[in-house]
């Protein structure tokens, strides 16, 4: 198409180094070279989230066979470690969702509850919490 005589072009606005804001095609993965740099296979960069959903698919394993106690340790574990892992790797591949400091406090309250759920679960609990009960008791009526 041609300009009409007594018209200049339109100038080209200047592409942007930014994503647009709707995404088109397919999106780069932003964390697959963090972990480990170079040219490692994407599982061997993402440890970190590998070993916390492995510990968290083993407590849900032993939950469902059985051990709710226990396979809810494992999960909270699993979290709390998460939640360190995340303080302490300068780079953690898919583990880092949102800031550091969000990451750590969401994954550390996560799993210091569950942790805390599973130990006063009944019956026989690990953990007596004197005013646990009164508590559940005023509430449920």
């Amino acid at each position: 198409m041609q300009a009409e005589p007594g018209t200049e072009p339109a100038a080209e606005a200047p592409r942007s180094r930014r994503f647009p804001p709707v995404t088109e095609g397919t999106a780069r993965p932003e964390g697959s070279g963090r972990a480990v740099p170079g040219a490692v296979s994407a599982p061997a960069r993402q440890w970190p989230m590998l070993s916390v959903l492995t510990a968290t698919a083993a407590g849900l394993l032993v939950t469902a066979l059985g051990q709710p106690r226990v396979g809810c340790l494992v999960i909270g574990v699993a979290l709390i470690a998460a939640a360190a892992l995340r303080r302490l790797l300068p780079s953690v591949g898919m583990l880092a969702v949102r800031s550091r400091f969000t990451d750590m406090v969401t994954y550390g309250l996560l799993g210091i509850a569950i942790t805390l759920l599973a130990l006063v679960m009944a019956p026989k609990p690990w953990l007596e919490i004197p005013f646990l009960e009164t508590a559940v008791r005023f509430t449920v009526r």
